[in-house]
């Protein structure tokens, strides 16, 4: 009644997984298709919440070296990256909106229609620099354009930070790739540095986060 899932079967996915994990370390083998396995990856990670494990930030940089080298184009690799990522944020953002519209949200009584209501608030207020700062935080990236688009974000305004964060990211990461992806303590260190740097942006967001909760929960309690 049950397949039995075979080890080779296993072995290969983790296989593929680790090859797509670090898939920057191949991107010299495909030539011109290197720009085209760049432009999915980032689109992948930015337009579906099921892929925000995808190494998005990696990726760039270990682009960025490779212009550094001849091996790839910096304007072109800048042009591809940023078209990928505006592109995607917009259509997480759209899947949020779609989905919300679709099972009419505001009549759904398993959702919290206060918290629906501040979250609204809160993008309205806070969307524009949550959207940019979102691109440089893994995880968090691929759920920040579906949570506009589920708050009922301004299009409008959603797309200019969209495509401001979309600049940044890509420009910064690709410059650090180009002047330092090929300093042996940086390229060999790579993953701990992200870590690390993402570590940094999502403390101090998450402790401010969750001292103003408490702040409102005492608030409400008085």
């Amino acid at each position: 009644m049950f397949k039995t899932v075979k080890m080779s079967d296993v072995e290969q996915l983790t296989s593929l997984f680790q090859y797509v994990m670090h898939i920057g370390d191949h991107l010299a083998e495909y030539g011109t298709l290197a720009y085209f396995i760049l432009s999915a990856v980032i689109f992948s990670e930015t337009a579906f919440v099921i892929f925000p494990f995808l190494p998005g930030d990696t990726l760039i940089f270990a682009a960025g070296a490779f212009c550094a080298s001849g091996q790839l184009n910096f304007v072109i690799l800048n042009i591809v990256l940023i078209a990928s990522a505006t592109i995607g944020n917009t259509i997480n953002f759209w899947i949020g909106k779609y989905l919300v519209d679709r099972i009419d949200i505001k009549k759904a009584k398993w959702i919290d229609q206060k918290a629906l209501e501040k979250t609204h608030a809160f993008f309205e207020k806070h969307g524009g620099k949550t959207i940019i700062l979102a691109r440089f935080v893994p995880l968090v990236r691929s759920f920040a354009p579906f949570v506009a688009g589920v708050s009922h974000m301004n299009h409008q305004k959603f797309q200019i930070y969209n495509i401001i964060g979309a600049v940044l990211w890509s420009g910064i990461l690709s410059v650090c790739g180009y002047f330092f992806g090929n300093l042996p303590v940086i390229r060999d260190n790579l993953n701990a540095i992200v870590l690390i740097g993402a570590s940094a942006a999502i403390i101090p967001t998450v402790i401010a986060g969750l001292f103003k909760l408490v702040q409102s929960m005492k608030t409400d309690q008085t």
